[in-house]
Order: structure tokens, then sequence, then C-alpha cells
């Protein structure tokens, strides 16, 4: 009977020993930690085996040239015209002929001085010379609402929400290269006037999300007045939309995507995502090739599984490369991958026949998805991965750590607006400045916003 107690308490010990040593491996290849905050002696980076080829651009690759700006964009002209002929020395004409060649340019940008322009209104007072009493001309109402125009508050609110500069960054820049010093207070008022002039767009790109066919979802952390909440993030090809949430949880979700979620979602397989049905998912390849590097790293009965895991996702990420390349249609994708899907089923009923409490209850969770899994091989328009969402997530994740977060709920409402017009004008192509420009123009005047969603 002492046998069996004892027994059984060591393999309670050897248990517990392999968590904490998996804990102790973990790192930016088998887990969400950041390469920033790998500890010391995790994997270094995979590192590509040096090329025999040389340096720089090679055979038959095409050349990126500076690009020439059109006449339009010329302010100033320089013409060198040739006097007389190299051959002969014959005097040359002074106009170019029908059959001259056009002439070479080249084109060089400058910046000129970056002086803001200051308007001055003044209400002048006259003193009547019958009574003696004075009389001042009042400034218009409209006129004393702001003391910044909509030019440089937008590209004020552009250095913020865009590059994630501090208040007291954009403060000195609007000093140093623009010479017009503005109070700190006035860069975070300027911010929510930013804010409410983008709550309409805002809704346009959250409600165009909500409807697309195909569309990613994610979600990192924020702070408001130091305390933990959510930026949640979804996006298509073309629009991306933020929301701050006080929960990780359906609330988040549904604030962002609503209450039903209609089309295609690509995400991870955070529980909450379960809301969608199995086969109107895409779960996403990168996490699990991580969590089967950690099984494989964290050693125990499972590790035949990690690396078999593994194998199966080097397949899966071969093929699809084949496919976005163009070298297999979609068809010979699917008939490609039909052995990869028979044997990911057999290594995730390994793992859960296993004798690993913890790989069973990952592969258990993975079965339950594994119609998922496949959605990118029929449907187009889906991808294998959430990268395209957590690269859009980037740029909010490096002002969280630079920002600690926001200090109201109207801050929040800023970084959710400003975030959505950049990042779905940079997905667009179109000018980010000219449309929190054209958006402020159209709020003071009190007109509706321009269309996000518009062209140009």
């Amino acid at each position: 009977m002492r046998i069996a107690v004892l027994e059984r308490r060591v393999a309670e010990l050897e248990a517990l020993v392999r968590d904490l040593l998996a804990r102790l491996n973990q790192n930016a290849s088998n887990s969400s930690t950041p390469p920033s905050a790998n500890p010391l002696g995790a994997p270094k980076p995979v590192v590509k085996k040096k090329s025999r080829r040389p340096r720089g651009a090679q055979l038959g690759h095409p050349p990126h040239l500076k690009q020439l700006l059109p006449p339009q964009r010329v302010q100033d002209t320089h013409v060198f015209a040739p006097q007389r002929c190299s051959h002969c020395d014959a005097a040359l004409p002074a106009t170019a002929g029908p059959d001259d060649p056009p002439p070479t340019r080249h084109q060089v940008l400058e910046l000129p001085p970056l002086l803001a322009t200051v308007t001055e209104y003044q209400g002048h007072a006259r003193t009547c010379p019958c009574c003696g009493e004075v009389t001042r001309a009042a400034i218009p109402r409209e006129l004393l609402q702001h003391s910044v125009g909509p030019r440089l508050t937008a590209t004020l609110s552009y250095f913020t929400g865009c590059h994630g500069m501090s208040k007291r960054g954009v403060e000195e820049v609007a000093a140093v290269v623009f010479d017009a010093p503005v109070a700190l207070g006035t860069v975070c008022n300027l911010e929510q006037e930013v804010s409410a002039a983008l709550a309409a767009p805002h809704q346009e790109a959250v409600a165009a999300v909500r409807a697309a066919d195909v569309k990613h979802a994610d979600e990192t952390g924020w702070k408001l007045a130091g305390k933990l909440c959510w930026l949640w993030g979804a996006a298509t090809a073309g629009v991306a939309a933020f929301v701050i949430h006080a929960r990780r949880s359906a609330a988040g979700l549904a604030a962002l995507l609503g209450e039903t979620i209609a089309g295609i979602l690509c995400s991870d397989r955070w529980g909450v995502y379960d809301r969608v049905p199995v086969e109107r998912r895409q779960i996403c390849w990168a996490h699990l090739k991580r969590d089967f590097q950690k099984i494989a790293d964290g050693g125990g009965p499972s590790v035949a599984v990690g690396r078999a895991g593994l194998r199966i996702v080097k397949k899966v990420f071969a093929a699809w490369h084949r496919f976005e390349e163009g070298q297999v249609t979609r068809a010979q994708l699917e008939q490609q991958l039909a052995p990869t899907v028979r044997r990911l089923n057999g290594v995730l009923i390994d793992g859960l026949l296993g004798a690993d409490p913890k790989v069973e209850a990952f592969c258990d969770n993975v079965l339950v998805l594994e119609e998922a899994l496949w959605t990118f091989v029929t449907t187009p328009g889906v991808e294998p991965t959430n990268n395209f969402m957590e690269r859009l997530l980037r740029r909010a994740v490096l002002w969280r750590k630079r920002s600690f977060g926001c200090w109201s709920a109207s801050g929040c409402r800023f970084v959710e607006r400003i975030l959505t017009v950049v990042q779905t004008r940079r997905l667009q192509g179109n000018n980010v400045l000219d449309y929190l420009h054209d958006a402020l123009v159209a709020h003071r005047k009190g007109i509706p916003c321009p269309k996000l969603l518009g062209k140009g």
C-alpha cells in the first residue's frame, strides 16, 4: 500500500518538474513571449546560412529606381542646353526640334523653412468724439473657437496617432520644427477635437468590417488609468477597425464585431472566438506552430507529438507558399494537403491518448476546431495565419509600450479612432494627413465628414 502511494507521489512530482521545466523553457519560439523578453538561456534566433551570392541586387532583379515627381509638383526648373555640336562644333538651335530626344532629368527634394503662418485678428476700439463712449468691435465668435488651424492640428495628431509620439514630443516638434509654440494642454485639446472629427469615420470602418465576408481579428492589452483593458482589432484587405474595451471577453468582441458575427473569421484559438461556428473560422497556423514547438521542447512522453506536429506545419506552409507563387492551383493545393489533413488528425489523437494531461487538453481543443484549420485551402481570400492582423496591431503595441496607455476614456476614444483611420488609409494606399485635414475642416464647419472608404 505504501509503495503505491509513493509511486503516485513520484508521478505527481515528475509531472510538476516537467511543468516547471516547460515554463522555464518558454521563449518566443514556443509561446507568445516577445523576442525582447526571451530568457538568457533561450535559443538564439534562427540565422540564415550565409549565401554565396554577392551582396546587392542579383542579375535579373528588377531595379528600384528613384521615382520622378510629376511636372505639377516641380516649383523650379533649370535648363541646360548645348550651344555647339560636339562633333562638328556647329551652332545649335536654342529650342528643341521634333527629332531631338527628351531631356535627361534630375530632381532634388528640399524643404522650405517650416514656419507656420500666423493670422492675427484684432478687435479695435474707437472713442466717440461727442459723448466719449468707447465702442469696441468684437472678433467673431467662430474665429475665437480655435487657436490652431486644421492643417497644423491634423499634423500634430498624425505624429501622435501614426508614430506614437508623446504629447511633450509633439509640443517640442510644434515649437522647433514649425516655430508654432503650443501649450501641452493644447496638444491634448487638439487630440480630442480630432477624435470628435473621426467619430463617424470610425463607425463607418467598424460597420464595414462587421459586414465583410472575410476578416481577421486579434486583441492586445491596453491601459486605462493604470488598469488593464483590451484593444480589439479587426481588418479586411482594405479597412481596419479598433475598439478599446474593459474586458477580454465576449462583450469586448461584440463591441467590435457585433453580437452576431458574419462572414469568416481568422483568429487564434482564444475561447471567445468560439462564438463563430467552426465552419466559418480559420485558425492561425503560426500559433499552432508555437504550440507544437512548446510540446517538443517540454520533454516527456509527448515529444514525438510535438515533433510530428512541426513537420506537418512545415508541409502546410510549403504548400501554401507554392500556391501563393502561382506554382499550383487551388485544386492542386487541396489535393496535395489531403494526406497532411489525415496525418494531423492521427497526431492529435495520439496526443489525446497520451500520458501528458496538458498535451491531452491541447489536442482535444484542436480536434474540436480541426475543420477550422483548413478553411484557407478551399476559400479564396482566407490565409492560414493571422499575421495580417498582428502586423496591424504592432503600431498599437509600440504606442502602448511608450505611453503606458491612456488616463481617460476620451483618450481611449482618440486611440481607437486615430488608429482606425491611419491603418485604413495605409491599407488603401491613400494619404493619411490629407484625410485628417479634410475631416477637421468638415467638423469645424459642421458638415458631414468625408467618407473614409471613398476614393482618394
